[in-house]
């Protein structure tokens, strides 16, 4: 519920601000004239001009309405425009007013600073009094942004074009109403944009009035705004929402969301089963499919063919551009058959891939592990560990995984003991291999270079030969050195 206020209505707090907001300038309207009380020190000159500037002239000593705006005036002294039959003084006409309803018209010289000065105003058309319920009160405001003028219009007759009249009563929670007069009578708020922003409290837009800022709603007179009882945010159960009414708010449930049992559960999910079935499980809503097919791990709301047997049919979709598109169920593998153009799902046999630790049991679309006696499977499925070693990993508790368990369709690649051995021998053996090829490639090159020196296997006896460039004749007397050393001795 909206709550309300023990002291003064709303509505009147807002006529005492808006009292706040603008100069105290008392005024009153008749017939065509507005007549006005402005609090503004100045001498007499000065308040000859700020009348001219209001649009305005000051008011005559001698007119029926001096009485009339000095009702209940705060007490000093006013200045006034000479009556032209009044008698000739020194200085300039005003009135002093001590108190109550006694005033008193005085002269003083016209540079003396005075309280403030009396105008009269004259308009073409005027608006009657607002109709308002007999019980509401209506507090009238002149405000002329132009002329730089704001009057209050209490107990007038008659009002200028921009008056504002608020009504509201005593014991409202909100006012009733707000108007503005034109040339053409009274419009009620809200009214269009471009004059003082349709009378909106915040935002006035052409197509939808007056707007509330975030966390505020807009009140039943249509242009003040208000605290959102749903700002609190006091709608936090799952799937609901929180509504402003009349009295207050209400919680109701969102789009997708239907109450059960005083709380909003999501069924959204059941307009989108495959198969139309769709039960509440632990207060949730889930999709169900018919017999022989069961819900997809991929999609909760779509169903997939349950495959019994060794060679199922493959689950075909049709695409418009890539043609039809067939895939198997996990623990199946496409293949095809001579007799057939469609390709069919075959079961995958895990257990040719030794998956298991020990002894493994293939089945249709799955596997699972088993161990020998004296052991139990651990608890990742597939590996088997003595039963005293797997009760002391559970601190004494006893509690072993299930024998024997099924292992998940894909369990992560696990070597058993002999083949990691088997792999450290082999990567021994292969390290030593590439050692030696390094040492004979190394050695094989050293010998085409010529330039590559092994010292350490270098045969005392071994004779090393390095080319030489030589010239025609440098070549035919080497030639001729080495036939005549070769030549047997001639023997005499």
């Amino acid at each position: 519920m909206v709550p309300t206020t023990s002291a003064l209505p709303v509505w009147l707090l807002f006529l005492c601000g808006l009292g706040e907001a603008a100069p105290s300038h008392r005024g009153h309207c008749t017939g065509n004239q507005c007549f006005a009380l402005f609090h503004e020190p100045g001498d007499f000159a000065g308040a000859q001009k700020s009348c001219k500037d209001s649009g305005g002239q000051s008011l005559m000593s001698n007119s029926e309405h001096v009485e009339t705006l000095l009702k209940s005036p705060l007490p000093g002294s006013y200045w006034l425009t000479p009556s032209p039959d009044g008698p000739g003084r020194p200085g300039c006409p005003c009135i002093s007013v001590s108190g109550g309803r006694n005033f008193t018209v005085l002269w003083k010289p016209c540079l003396d600073t005075l309280d403030g000065f009396l105008c009269q105003f004259t308009f073409d058309e005027l608006c009657g009094g607002l109709q308002a319920a007999s019980d509401a009160q209506v507090k009238y405001t002149y405000t002329s942004m132009d002329l730089e003028l704001d009057l209050e219009l209490d107990d007038s007759d008659t009002f200028p074009p921009g008056t504002i009249a608020v009504a509201g009563t005593l014991d409202g929670q909100y006012l009733d109403s707000k108007h503005v007069c034109t040339s053409s009578g009274w419009l009620e708020a809200p009214w269009t944009c471009e004059v003082l922003q349709g009378g909106c409290e915040h935002t006035c837009s052409p197509t939808h009035g007056c707007i509330c800022p975030a966390g505020e709603i807009l009140q039943p007179n249509n242009f003040a705004c208000t605290a959102s009882p749903c700002a609190s945010n006091p709608c936090t159960g799952e799937g609901e929402e929180c509504q402003f009414t009349t009295d207050g708010f209400t919680c109701t449930c969102k789009d997708g969301f239907v109450q059960e049992d005083g709380e909003c559960v999501d069924v959204a999910i059941c307009e989108k089963c495959e198969h139309m079935l769709c039960d509440k499980f632990n207060g949730v809503y889930m999709c169900h499919c018919r017999k022989g097919f069961s819900v997809s791990p991929r999609d909760p709301t779509k169903c997939e063919l349950i495959c019994t047997e060794r060679d199922c049919p493959s689950i075909c979709v049709h695409d418009d551009k890539k043609g039809p598109q067939c895939f198997c169920l996990d623990g199946y593998i496409q293949d095809t058959s001579p007799n057939t153009s469609t390709p069919f799902c075959t079961d995958i046999d895990e257990c040719e891939s030794n998956q298991c630790d020990q002894q493994c049991e293939n089945a249709f679309g799955s596997y699972r592990c088993l161990c020998d006696d004296g052991f139990k499977l651990h608890h990742n499925k597939y590996t088997c560990v003595p039963v005293k070693e797997l009760e002391e990993d559970d601190d004494g508790s006893g509690s072993t995984a299930p024998y024997p368990s099924p292992a998940s369709p894909h369990p992560a690649t696990v070597v058993p003991s002999y083949i990691k051995t088997g792999s450290v021998m082999g990567m021994s053996v292969f390290v030593a291999l590439c050692a030696a090829l390094l040492y004979f490639l190394i050695r094989n090159g050293a010998k085409r270079c010529g330039r590559f020196e092994l010292p350490s296997f270098r045969h005392p006896e071994i004779d090393i030969f390095y080319l030489q460039q030589v010239t025609t004749e440098k070549y035919k007397r080497i030639s001729f050195d080495k036939q005549f050393k070769n030549d047997p001795p001639t023997i005499l």
